[in-house]
């Protein structure tokens, strides 16, 4: 799977966890150079507390439009260190 905006791979990886719908990339396969941490979070009943980023490529800004869950609820464990990408991040093979 790859998760690309304005033409660029922000992450790429045959290891992506599917949850409610969404791709979470391990961290490792992301280009965290693209990404930059915001003040935004929001708290998932199950998952827990979500932090955002906004993406960066060619100096077009993409915001809060990739999430984590750095320390998830025991029910989410599995995203644990994996980012997921929404809006207008083509997410696909």
């Amino acid at each position: 799977m790859k998760a690309q905006w304005k033409g660029t791979i922000i992450a790429e990886s045959n290891e992506t966890i599917i949850v409610e719908g969404n791709h979470y990339f391990p961290s490792e396969s992301i280009k965290m150079d693209l990404l930059t941490r915001t003040d935004l979070t929001t708290t998932c009943p199950w998952k827990g507390k979500a932090i955002y980023y906004t993406i960066t490529v060619g100096g077009e800004v993409n915001e809060n439009a990739a999430w984590s869950y750095p320390d998830p609820k025991e029910a989410a464990q599995e995203i644990r260190g994996h980012i997921a990408f929404y809006g207008s991040v083509e997410v696909g093979p």
